[in-house]
């Protein structure tokens, strides 16, 4: 698969799941879940779906519940979907966001 094709069905797999994870997820007022990006293997059999949380200490319960609920997640995303096959899902939690506040704290402090 091209590489740009690829990219454009990672963009789709991320819009679609974004739907059904806003729609599925129940998740406290506060709390926000984000899929910061997906990873489909070459093989097109599997996708990791990276997953960012705020606040941070929510991230673990929010994986969990979906890791929990993944095979409900992945019907509705077959149901969503046009294309065959739809890659098996895996969720994973994105640190990268944290990583990225914590490096603009520390530039922030070293400018003043």
């Amino acid at each position: 698969m091209s590489e740009k094709r690829a990219q454009r069905f990672n963009e789709l797999i991320k819009k679609e799941l974004g739907k059904i994870v806003f729609e599925f997820l129940d998740v406290k007022p506060g709390i926000l879940v984000t899929i910061t990006r997906v990873l489909t293997h070459s093989n097109l059999f599997t996708a990791t779906i990276f997953v960012s949380a705020y606040p941070s200490s929510e991230a673990k319960k929010i994986l969990d519940k979906l890791n929990r609920s993944i095979y409900k997640i992945q019907q509705l995303l077959n149901k969503k979907m046009e294309v065959r096959p739809v890659p098996k899902i895996r969720f994973v939690y994105d640190k990268n966001p944290e990583e990225a506040a914590a490096i603009e704290k520390l530039l922030n402090e070293i400018e003043k």
